[in-house]
Order: C-alpha cells, then structure tokens, then sequence
C-alpha cells in the first residue's frame, strides 16, 4: 500500500491496501491521534480477513436478531433488510474533531436564527441576502409558523449534518439534515457491535463514547416543555411499523425511557394533548415526532393524513405542547438554500463559517443553469427536493444519452436542481469480497438542541460499498461503519 511519511509501516492485512489518489481516513498520516492510529494498524496487522469475516457475520446476526434493519420500499424482493456493517473503523482525530464541532454548533445555531427571523422579522430577506421567493415559496415554508414563538428559540432540536472530505483532507458540508434526520440508531449499535464483537480492537485506545445520545436528547426536550412543568411527559411520535426507520423509532424510546405512540394515541381536547393509556388519558407536554409536516394535522395540512393528531396544531400555538422538530424547519435545509449557508452563518453571527460548502451552482439563476449546462459532464446535480441520492446524476460517470435527458430537465425546471463539482470523496479501509479494499465515505453527525446545542461525539459513518461508487445511502447500496472520535491525549 501506499506509505504516508512518518506513518507507521504496515505488513499485514492492510499490506496490499492501495488508497489511491484519495485522502485515507485510516492511512493518512495525522500528527494528532498518531499513536492511537499506530496500535489500531498493529492489531489490524495481526488479524485475517477469515477471522475478521467469521466475526462478521456474528455481528450481521446480531443485527438481524434485534431488528436493526431498514426498508426499502422500491424493492419488491426484500422489504427490510440489515444495513451493511464493515468492521473497519473510522477514525476522527482529537483536533479534527474539535473543529467539527464548533463548526456544526455554529451551522445549527445560525440555522435555527434563520428560521426565527424568517417567521418573525425576515430582516435577511429584507437585507436581500437570500432571495425572498426562495423561502416563502419553498413547499416546506408555513405561513402557519408565522409569528409563533417557540421555546429556547429552537426550531431544528435535531439536526443532521452531512459532510464529506475532499482529496486535500479538508472536511465540506455537502447538506443540512433540518427535519428528521435518521440514522442515529445506527451510531449506537455499530458500537455495541464493535464493543462485543471486536474488543481487541478498542482495548486501549480512547475513543469517545456515543451512548449518552438518548440522555442529550431527553434534556433537549425537556427544555423545550412548556414552562411550569416539573416532570414533562414526553412521547415519540411514529408513523408506525411500515415506516423505513420504525427500528429507529423504537430504539430512540427505549433510549429517552418514553412511551412509542402513533397518532391514534393521542387526543387533543380543549388544546391539550392527551396519550389514551389503559388507565386513562395522560398528558402530553413534549412530542419528538418522526413524521413529516404534511401529516401531523389534518385539520392544517393534509387532511387525508391518518398518521397525525386532528387540533394538534391549535395546542402547539397556544404553547401547551411542544414539537420537536418544529414544523417548517425543512425551509433551511432544502439545498439552494444550503448554497446561501456562509452567507447566512456571516449574517447572524458575524463570522465566516468554519466548515465550507461545496462549491454549489443555483440553477434557478441565469448564471448558475448556463453553468450547469455547460458543464453538465463534470458535474453532479441533485433536485432541491429529494434525498437518500434519488434523482441526481453524476455527471462525468452519466452516458452521454442520460445526460441529453437530464438536460432537457433541467430547461425545463430549472429550480428544482443545483449542481456541484464532483468531489473525490474521502476513502477508508472497507472488507470486500475481494479483501481490504478503499470505498468512499462520508460523515453524519448529530447535534441536538434545547437551550444549547450539544453534538454527539462522531456519527454516521456511512460507505458506498460498490467499487468506485459515491453515492452512500443506504437505499442505494450502502452501508456503515463505527466511527471512533479519540479522546484528547493529556
């Protein structure tokens, strides 16, 4: 494999390991975290892909007996399936680690006074530093949020945020997970998995726990309750076992210690919400839900909606429940808006954003369509709407009649798409059929908010297991891996 200067030699299973042109989340040399990077090669040097498969296995077994899977719904041959899991780790440096998170405190703070200013003041707007119709037309936008002020001025408590790094190391947030952002179930249980199934691996090395996620967030919502109750009821509001993250859902209640409901358990009466329970109604001070907007209140929004609760928006603005996230915080993560995020982070805080963009073109503007058309074989370009990587291409890997059809759609609607320049994503040691191969990754950490942000120390990890792929989501054929965040050396 190829040797970064001043890194530690490595002759076992990794001897063959070719990164690449790509920066190695493994391989490439750190100053910082050098001798915890050192032991971990040592001990993969002393494993097998034989052995490291048998356990493997075990793991994925594990995975499957507790209903750790997820659905893909356009897959008529397997409905629920386990996310890959590869036993190699991801390794985040102490230092590295320290910039992520004030970088992702930073981008959540500014987008939650984002959303407090567009549904009262709109000063950006007026400031002309986003345009006005990119918002109040935005499918996610609620004029019914207009005006509403909401607790520890918090409208996205849960934030996802996806990064990615580049070929010089440098970390890039390639999206904003505002809504409902999944996966962190996955942070726990990979490190469940690891701790069981691969303790030699972790034994002496100072990686930062995860499992404190479910008390992070329990505190957030119990700050955001409404003011004078002592022990706030707080409830998880699912959109029941069909949904692709119910195993999420359950395991998120287990985590806080809250009742599961769906929304035929609850009940709104005289603008308090209300949980039936064998014993009667219970009072509800705090709802988490995992439903989209569209669905919460028939009476509001979709009324064919059988997943929501009839009056429960009328009890959210008279401010005796409490919703997290709120509703119309979806507005700040759509992705032209996310173009304007240094913009917005420099509005509100008065400082440049500490983790970058990726260079992104606005198709809605003249500019940024002439670009995109010009250059469609070397870009990639996402419609503002979609996730999960549904309705891209990329470009210089698109034929050349794919790319004669995208074209046609984005004259046709031009704002619905951004585009981007194809980013050599980061790699990381990955165990394939064909042994120990690099695979691109990127990186989802969770910042959870009530009176303060707080970021869980790593995140999702996910990895484009085809060779040579960059799309990671898992209904794409990804998968995951533990990601390690070391402690600070004394």
């Amino acid at each position: 494999m190829q040797q970064e200067q001043g890194a530690p030699p490595i002759q076992g299973l990794l001897a063959r390991y070719d990164r690449g042109p790509y920066f190695c989340e493994m391989t490439s040399f750190r100053p910082d975290g050098h001798a915890e990077l050192a032991a971990l090669y040592q001990r993969l040097d002393g494993l097998d892909e034989d052995s490291l498969r048998l356990r493997l296995a075990a793991a994925e077994k594990e995975l499957f007996d507790l209903g750790i899977t997820f659905t893909v719904y356009s897959d008529k041959d397997a409905i629920d399936r386990i996310l890959p899991f590869d036993v190699m780790p991801r390794v985040i440096t102490a230092s590295e680690w320290q910039r992520l998170e004030a970088g992702i405190i930073q981008r959540v703070t500014a987008i939650n006074l984002f959303l407090d200013d567009l549904y009262h003041g709109r000063r950006i707007l007026a400031d002309k530093v986003v345009p006005a119709d990119l918002v109040l037309g935005n499918a996610n936008y609620h004029e019914f949020m207009r005006d509403l002020k909401v607790p520890c001025g918090a409208y996205s408590h849960v934030c996802g945020i996806d990064l990615i790094r580049d070929q010089q190391g440098e970390f890039r947030v390639l999206e904003d997970n505002a809504r409902t952002p999944s996966g962190v179930s996955y942070v726990v249980e990979n490190r469940n998995l690891m701790l069981q199934s691969f303790p030699d691996l972790m034994e002496g090395i100072g990686v930062r726990p995860v499992d404190n996620y479910g008390l992070m967030l329990r505190r957030a919502l119990e700050e955001i309750s409404p003011v004078g109750v002592d022990e706030p009821r707080i409830v998880l509001l699912s959109p029941g076992i069909f949904n692709s993250a119910f195993f999420e859902h359950v395991f998120l209640a287990r985590e806080m210690g809250v009742p599961l409901v769906e929304g035929r358990d609850l009940v709104v009466e005289n603008d308090r919400v209300y949980m039936l329970t064998t014993a009667g109604r219970a009072p509800v001070d705090c709802i988490y839900r995992r439903i989209d907007d569209a669905f919460l209140d028939p009476k509001v929004f979709r009324p064919d909606s059988m997943l929501g609760v009839p009056g429960l928006m009328d009890a959210y603005r008279k401010g005796n429940v409490a919703i997290a996230n709120a509703p119309g915080t979806g507005v700040a993560d759509d992705k032209a808006v996310y173009a304007y995020m240094p913009r917005i982070v420099k509005y509100y805080l008065g400082e440049e954003a500490i983790l970058p963009n990726v260079e992104t073109f606005i198709c809605r503007e003249k500019e940024g369509l002439d670009y995109t058309l010009e250059n469609l074989d070397e870009l990639v370009v996402k419609p503002v709407g979609e996730s999960g990587g549904y309705g891209m291409i990329i470009g210089p890997r698109a034929s050349q009649s794919e790319r004669d059809e995208f074209r046609a759609k984005l004259k046709a609607d031009p704002a619905n798409y951004i585009s981007q320049p194809m980013i050599g994503l980061s790699v990381s040691p990955t165990l394939t059929d064909m042994g120990v191969q690099p695979r691109h990754v990127d990186l989802r950490p969770f910042a959870v908010t009530g009176a303060r942000t707080s970021v869980l120390s790593g995140g999702l990890t996910r990895v484009a297991l085809k060779e040579g792929s960059l799309v990671v989501n898992s209904s794409q054929g990804g998968g995951s891996k533990d990601t390690w965040v070391l402690e600070e050396r004394s």
